[in-house]
């Protein structure tokens, strides 16, 4: 026998139920997208950047990065000279008269770059910052540039070349590429050794794990905030974990000469890469490492792919080091930002918002604020591409593209009824500035 539910009790279930309802998300932004859009906009414009990855410098600087470009290497087609935003760039920044880079036009640009360089105060790339609303940039750099203000930039310095300390010539011939990079970091080690006043390798691998031990404290004194890597370039992201003895055995095997075999040097390299690991944590020294697609005809999107970390990242023994997925894991970005999860793990966007156009760019940034938005943080991968065509313009496609894709993926959250307007600029200032402000100590 049914039973009539009497008109108020279900009126009352109804109105218990209706918060909820009638907080259901969209999956479609309502009408009101193009004006919480221009709101966001004009606020996200006014926030300071604190950009996690940069290579900023003048075209022949040497020391803007510890590697360089093979030659010949494919560009995609935003990094073109050709693309018109770098133009709207020039224009902006320096009042570019011309509508092309035809090289006399170019001309004009790369001599007021010149003149910049030749007067060598620090003023040029602070008024560069200034107009882009920047605040800090960490500069990846081989050494740091007296014409750059190390209040404004903050030194990232290079771990790669402790990993070839012998005989490398079949490094070098294993690809083309190679051929240009190894000769870059058999430079780099050269001038470690002569800061730490190292001649010949020391007789026994504890002694050569206390030389890389103390070159990092050095950098550090010296003002480095973090230690980057750039092996996805070289060999897998697969550190493993090996037996000190058999690292002891290949060093005395070969630090007297010999070449050694591709396996034996990996296995040498994993232990000093764990030896820089541990002593990143004991130095509170972030680890940065390049996770993404890479330059040149050779680079392994398989070796390089953000996953290959995972065993470090989770291991309870570097609980203590801070690590940074530089660029995100681009094509692999989900992955990455999973990995954000682990407490001590962060990841910036760097090259993301120069390879990308607002429009592609927005889909990853929605995603990545709804996962763990205080981990991930800003970054630019500025870097001179030629005498015209400099770090400068680099900065601004990057600015200019992330605050935009940021504004159009916090605008359609909101516009969807998953976060409030306050919420959305909490995200933004947490990604642009505050995250990393916090990371590296720099808080206002």
């Amino acid at each position: 026998m049914s039973r009539a539910v009497p008109a108020v009790i279900l009126l009352a279930l109804f109105l218990a139920g209706a918060p909820n309802l009638f907080a259901q998300t969209s999956p479609f932004p309502s009408q009101d997208f193009p004006a919480i859009y221009d709101r966001l906009s004009q606020k996200i414009e006014k926030i300071p950047i604190y950009d996690n990855h940069s290579h900023p410098g003048f075209a022949d600087d040497s020391d803007v990065d510890a590697m360089a470009a093979p030659p010949d290497e494919s560009s995609v087609l935003r990094l073109r000279d050709d693309n018109p935003e770098f133009v709207t760039a020039a224009k902006a920044l320096f009042g570019y008269p011309y509508d092309d880079f035809k090289p006399e036009h170019a001309k004009w640009l790369a001599d007021k770059k010149k003149a910049a360089e030749a007067k060598g105060d620090s003023t040029y790339f602070d008024g560069i910052l200034d107009k882009l609303n920047f605040d800090i940039c960490l500069a990846n750099r081989a050494f740091m540039a007296p014409y750059l203000d190390p209040k404004r930039f903050h030194w990232v310095f290079f771990g790669d070349s402790f990993f070839y300390p012998f005989d490398n010539r079949d490094q070098k011939a294993s690809t083309p590429d190679m051929a240009v990079y190894i000769p870059l970091q058999e430079k780099m080690l050269a001038r470690y050794k002569k800061q730490m006043n190292m001649g010949a390798l020391p007789p026994v691998l504890g002694d050569y794990d206390d030389f890389v031990r103390r070159t990092m404290e050095d950098n550090q004194k010296r003002g480095g905030v973090a230690v980057k890597f750039e092996a996805a370039y070289f060999r897998s992201l697969y550190f493993s974990d090996p037996p000190r003895e058999k690292a002891a055995a290949i060093y005395a095997k070969y630090k007297d000469g010999g070449v050694p075999t591709a396996d034996e040097y990996r296995l040498f390299q994993d232990h000093v890469f764990r030896v820089m690991v541990e002593q990143a944590g004991k130095l509170k020294l972030p680890m940065h490492f390049h996770t993404a697609v890479g330059i040149g005809d050779y680079f392994s999107l398989r070796q390089g792919n953000v996953l290959n970390l995972e065993n470090v990242l989770r291991d309870p023994r570097y609980k203590d080091t801070v690590f940074v997925l530089v660029h995100g894991g681009w094509p692999y970005t989900t992955e990455a930002a999973l990995l954000t999860a682990v407490k001590n793990v962060y990841l910036d966007t760097s090259f993301q918002s120069e390879l990308l156009y607002p429009s592609q760019f927005k889909v990853v940034l929605k995603q990545l604020l709804t996962l763990y938005p205080d981990k991930m943080m800003f970054g630019s991968d500025a870097f001179p591409f030629n005498d015209a065509l400099g770090a400068e313009e680099s900065f601004w496609i990057a600015a200019r593209t992330t605050r935009s894709a940021l504004s159009a993926a916090l605008a359609e959250l909101v516009a969807e009824g998953a976060i409030s307007e306050d919420k959305a600029m909490e995200l933004a200032r947490l990604y642009l500035h505050d995250t990393a402000a916090k990371l590296y100590g720099d808080k206002k």
